[in-house]
């Protein structure tokens, strides 16, 4: 018989969060989580479910009906927007200019779809250009697929320009908005988005493990008049919808980490509470303290600042600056968290992060006094 190990209870260190996710998590979602677990069947619970729906409903502005928070992380959100929606065979315009719209592309060559690349300098934003020239090229497109906040590097893309690009086309849209949900404009409704994933992890400031998702009219016509059945069961959302239908009407798909949406909950009333237009104000304020820091200690960034994500500060190690040591005497001696730079720009760039409950200013002071005294001892 194996022998029990002895282990101590984890008792990690109160780091602070400046990376590219996840952030750093309100007091009050961490409280929430921490309150009596009902079953997943009862009626208190649904009804929270219900406010849950309407409060993510509002975060992405729309009245779409299938809106919910898959029990899964932004990766899972992905995958179920793929897998529902793109069948084997269908054309799908996969936007590349950065990890994880290679992601996409991934996702759709998995499902057994045909990818048509459109791909954008890493940096840079979807060219709207380029978009059009490959639907023009390819009149037979069903999708055009987009991160509307490259993670990896910082990019935010004109998600409304490209959804009426893709809408003239006769095109439904996949959007990426992991990094950008309650830290960017984004309207759902407006824009004309079919379908979009995020997580929870990021301007959120919840708990990571869950993603909020949402489809339009036109995006549930698509799925329920597919010729094939969802690859994923657990992901289909023909099925997961009916989970969400409120009390009297629910139908069992799985166990839903209830405390999790405890959290979630809370997150999105605090986004509501102080409202959209001023938690996107607020990122910016602070991204532009930040800039002033960074650039004065001779840190350029790698996106230009008409297209830079507020809440994801992508910047470039200097000539001769240890990558690893200086995150590792950060993370060590400040209990402060800045990101490694990602696929192309792994060893060049760090990714800093300003992202919901993280988006302050003394943990933009503190940031910067952390790397300065840390770049000033390397340089010396």
């Amino acid at each position: 018989m194996i022998v029990a190990p002895k282990v101590a209870a984890f008792m990690p260190p109160r780091r602070i969060l400046m990376g590219p996710g996840p952030s750093d998590i309100y007091p009050q979602v961490l409280a929430a989580q921490s309150r009596p677990t009902v079953g997943h069947l009862d009626p208190l619970f649904v009804g929270m479910m219900d406010e849950l729906k309407s409060l993510i409903q509002y975060a992405f502005q729309t009245r779409n009906e299938m809106t919910v928070a898959i029990s899964a992380p932004g990766s899972a959100g992905m995958e179920a927007c793929f897998v529902n929606l793109v069948e084997r065979g269908d054309k799908v315009i996969v936007c590349r200019n950065g990890v994880f719209g290679d992601r996409m592309r991934q996702n759709v060559e998995r499902i057994g779809g045909q990818v048509i690349l459109v791909d954008n300098t890493w940096g840079e934003p979807v060219n709207v250009d380029d978009v059009a020239a490959a639907l023009k090229a390819h009149p037979d497109a069903k999708f055009v697929a987009f991160v509307h906040a490259e993670t990896s590097t910082g990019a935010l893309s004109d998600a409304k320009a490209l959804c009426a690009l893709a809408k003239s086309h006769g095109c439904l849209t996949i959007v990426d908005a992991v990094t950008s949900l309650g830290g960017s404009e984004l309207l759902v409704d407006e824009w004309g988005i079919d379908a979009i994933y995020s997580g929870s992890q990021k301007c959120l400031s919840c708990v990571p493990g869950l993603s909020p998702v949402s489809f339009s009219v036109a995006a549930v016509a698509k799925l329920t008049s597919r010729q094939t059945p969802v690859q994923s069961w657990f992901l289909d959302q023909s099925l997961v919808m009916g989970y969400w239908s409120g009390e009297g009407k629910r139908s069992y798909h799985h166990t839903a980490p209830v405390n999790a949406l405890y959290a979630l909950h809370e997150s999105l009333r605090l986004l509501a509470d102080a409202g959209l237009e001023q938690a996107w104000q607020r990122h910016i304020v602070m991204h532009q303290q930040l800039k002033v820091g960074l650039q004065q200690l001779g840190l350029s960034f790698v996106v230009a600042e008409n297209c830079r994500l507020p809440q994801l500060n992508t910047v470039y190690i200097p000539d001769g600056v240890n990558d690893a040591q200086v995150r590792k005497v950060l993370l060590e001696r400040y209990n402060l968290e800045i990101g490694a730079g990602l696929g192309e720009l792994a060893g060049k760039a760090w990714r800093i992060g300003l992202m919901g409950y993280g988006a302050r200013a003394e943990n933009v002071a503190l940031c910067l006094k952390a790397l300065e005294d840390v770049l000033n001892e390397q340089r010396n």
